[in-house]
């Protein structure tokens, strides 16, 4: 008899903790760790939105895109992440390089054009961003005093007058292109004769334009959306304007996109974040709040920006502005970057 009960007592504890394994594990399946490259007030609301109507459970680590993707290569497929959110396709393409991002499915990846897509599937795009020239609209005329060509700007006569961020993620995510298209001695050279003139360093885009806008500068090298919240908020009287390159890196059309860890077992809701990112509403949100341009079919970019038909991007596989490692390399070899 005391054997009996001893066996019925141990398996009602293995009964109890099975469950209480079973009803862990059902939780952890619903829940999943997203590492954000964009910030808190922009994702912030559109996850909790997604929250709200799946019922998946999120918990997000936000940081810059160049913090986000040294963390998830120290972390590895340790990473206790699921889904990761970056600003730009070389920043997804550096982590796919390593192995760790998972293929997407066909019917996820093909919600966009194959342009704004990784090529081997491991990341999509989901909002696009065009490189431009943010000038002021009192001491430059466009069709004066802008160069043809980005690389132009190492011209003597641009000394002082600059503005860059080459500690931002878009920015370097230009430079990988401009290696990839003119090669790295090129690009090296536009990144001494940049510095030669005596740019004004700044950390982000929206730094820069506020310089240009006030006059601080004439100039900078930006992100075309930035504009666009300073106009919304102080009026066409804001004293800057973009000017859209044609045909060379200054021209990139790039993306903000996501991947899902190869490490992470919450595949179903991380699937559904991506599926969500893709979806209408998803779309119709990074075109209003931030001026970025949809990339599904049937969803419209708004404000005063040119249709992405109408745009001379250079003609590069955003897949192969992976090398991130070499262009930060490279940066620091020209002294743009400690």
């Amino acid at each position: 008899m005391r054997v009996t009960g001893r066996i019925s007592l141990s398996l009602a504890i293995l009964l109890l903790v099975g469950l209480l394994m079973g009803a862990c594990s059902s939780g952890d399946e619903n829940t999943i760790t997203v590492y954000s490259g964009r910030t808190s007030s922009l994702m912030q609301p559109l996850l909790e939105q997604f929250a709200t109507d799946t019922g998946v459970v999120i918990k997000v680590r936000y940081g810059s895109t160049a913090g986000t993707v040294a963390l998830l290569l120290e972390e590895g497929g340790a990473s206790p992440a699921d889904v990761v959110l970056l600003q730009d396709a070389g920043a997804l393409g550096a982590l796919a390089k390593e192995g760790l991002l998972a293929q997407l499915p066909d019917d996820l990846l093909k919600r966009v054009d194959h342009k704004f897509r990784s090529t081997k599937g491991e990341w999509v795009g989901v909002s696009g961003r065009v490189r431009t020239i943010v000038y002021n609209t009192k001491t430059i005329d466009p069709d004066r005093d802008l160069p043809e060509s980005v690389v132009d700007f190492v011209a003597p006569e641009w000394k002082g007058r600059l503005g860059w961020a080459p500690t931002n993620g878009s920015f370097q995510a230009f430079v990988t292109a401009l290696r990839v298209l003119e090669g790295d001695a090129v690009a090296k050279d536009w990144l001494e004769g940049i510095k030669a003139n005596s740019p004004v360093d700044y950390p982000n885009n929206t730094s820069i334009v506020d310089a240009v806008g006030r006059g601080a500068i004439d100039a900078g090298f930006v992100n075309h959306y930035y504009l666009h919240r300073f106009l919304t908020e102080q009026g066409p009287e804001f004293g800057a304007r973009n000017h859209y390159s044609t045909g060379d890196a200054g021209a990139l059309i790039n993306v903000s996109g996501v991947g899902i860890l190869a490490s992470s077992e919450a595949t179903d809701p991380a699937h559904q974040l991506v599926e969500y990112l893709l979806s209408e509403t998803a779309q119709r949100y990074f075109a209003e709040q931030t001026t970025e341009y949809p990339l599904i079919e049937g969803v419209e970019p708004i404000g005063e920006i040119p249709p992405l038909a109408t745009l001379d991007p250079p003609d590069i596989d955003l897949s192969n502005l992976d090398d991130l490692r070499g262009t930060l390399d490279l940066m620091r070899e020209a002294g743009v970057i400690p």
